[in-house]
């Protein structure tokens, strides 16, 4: 912890970034508990559920190849100004929506606001490599993943009962009140010297990713090691619980408040602990780590309280997995193509994140129940194991 404190000491640009992303990130969640809690009150069906948690993530693989141009070509204070203001816009846009024939409008708002969040993140992420040390980056990755899970507890935990208590519009306008404070810290940040040296035509620099693409298959073989972490994705599964499997013991947004806090609470001490046991060949015993926890949240699924505490075995290896297998991603890239590559690399993360929150309605709606819904999520990191086990043999990684 106290490399943690180091670095946001020693590097004010870091320090400025990740100040906006705890306050961007606990309004993210704010709202993200409003949205799915509106869903419920306005009784929308399962697919509207699963529809909505996954438009969260095909904004990212839908826009990926063109992003990822748009990081590598443009500076990058510019960029993340833009996409800041577009999401400021795109949630209060959000207090609109009172009933299902706005459905639209929603998943149209999530489209817009995922997607400039995923840029303005892959843009963050292309600018660490190029400030900060190797042994720097995996700390920085590290503290990414911590204020993520410390903004999913506080955000989820918290608009629970905030929701329940003052509504779901005020937390939409909270959300958006963050997003304007945000701004004032986006102004000292110091990224002038980070304009691209070489400006190509947009699509030589799309060929030319692909290439890279095609040359170095170590980095697509990480890019689908990193997006097993996409599994995780467990909206959708933790909506039906709150709308069917717990519905007549709190209200929803208590019930999707209190699992995901309960989960970001192993999210947001694990990385402390795992950090000096990961390298590249301990991660292996991650993943199967991740695997297990799930599979032991999907055995107490059957008792609400329970799973308040099997949920904590279900995030205590997720942070970890998340952040390492990033700097891995970033460590073996070459730098002019950090933009493309984080790009693909969100498209393929998204992308499996999208396909679990359909398969999760899917089977839900064939008759399996949440927990072999659950349990078989859990089983897929026991392929990523084996994966990685196969290319850690076939290729050197930095």
């Amino acid at each position: 912890m106290k490399e943690y404190i180091k670095l946001l000491k020693d590097e004010k640009n870091f320090r400025l970034l990740s100040i906006i992303q705890l306050m961007c990130y606990f309004g993210v969640w704010f709202s993200h508990t409003g949205i799915f809690t509106l869903l419920i009150s306005l009784d929308a069906p399962v697919w509207a559920l699963t529809l909505s948690a996954a438009m969260a993530f095909i904004p990212g693989v839908v826009i990926a190849p063109f992003s990822g141009i748009l990081v590598d070509k443009f500076s990058p204070k510019p960029m993340l100004v833009i996409m800041m203001a577009i999401e400021t816009v795109s949630v209060f846009m959000l207090i609109f929506i009172n009933s299902l024939d706005f459905l639209w409008l929603l998943l149209l708002i999530i489209f817009v606001r995922n997607g400039t969040g995923g840029m303005y993140f892959q843009v963050e992420m292309s600018v660490l490599p190029k400030i900060l040390s190797k042994e720097k980056l995996k700390l920085a990755n590290e503290i990414h993943s911590i204020i993520w899970a410390v903004s999913y507890t506080a955000g989820m935990g918290l608009a629970g009962v905030y929701i329940h208590f003052f509504g779901i519009k005020s937390a939409f306008l909270l959300d958006g009140m963050l997003y304007i404070f945000s701004f004032g810290f986006l102004y000292f940040l110091k990224l002038q010297g980070l304009k691209p040296d070489l400006i190509e035509r947009p699509l030589k620099m799309l060929k030319n990713g692909l290439v890279y693409l095609k040359e170095n298959r170590l980095i697509v073989h990480l890019i689908f090691l990193h997006a097993f972490v996409g599994i995780t994705a467990y909206d959708a599964l933790i909506a039906l619980l709150a709308d069917y499997k717990y519905a007549n013991l709190l209200s929803a947004s208590l019930v999707i408040g209190l699992l995901n806090a309960s989960r970001s609470v192993s999210l947001m001490f694990a990385p402390a602990l795992l950090s000096k046991f990961i390298n590249k060949n301990t991660i292996v015993y991650v993943y199967i780590g991740q695997g297990l926890g799930i599979i032991i949240w999907a055995l107490t699924l059957r008792n609400f309280y329970l799973a308040l505490v099997g949920i904590v075995f279900a995030g205590f290896c997720t942070s970890s997995l998340w952040s390492y297998t990033y700097t891995l991603l970033q460590q073996n890239c070459e730098k002019e193509f950090y933009g493309r590559v984080i790009a693909y690399n969100d498209m393929v993360f998204l992308g499996f994140s999208a396909l679990i929150s359909f398969a999760i309605g899917l089977l839900y709606e064939l008759g399996l129940s949440v927990e072999m819904i659950a349990a078989f999520m859990g089983s897929l990191f026991f392929v990523g194991a084996f994966y990685y086990q196969k290319i850690l043999k076939s290729y050197e990684i930095k």
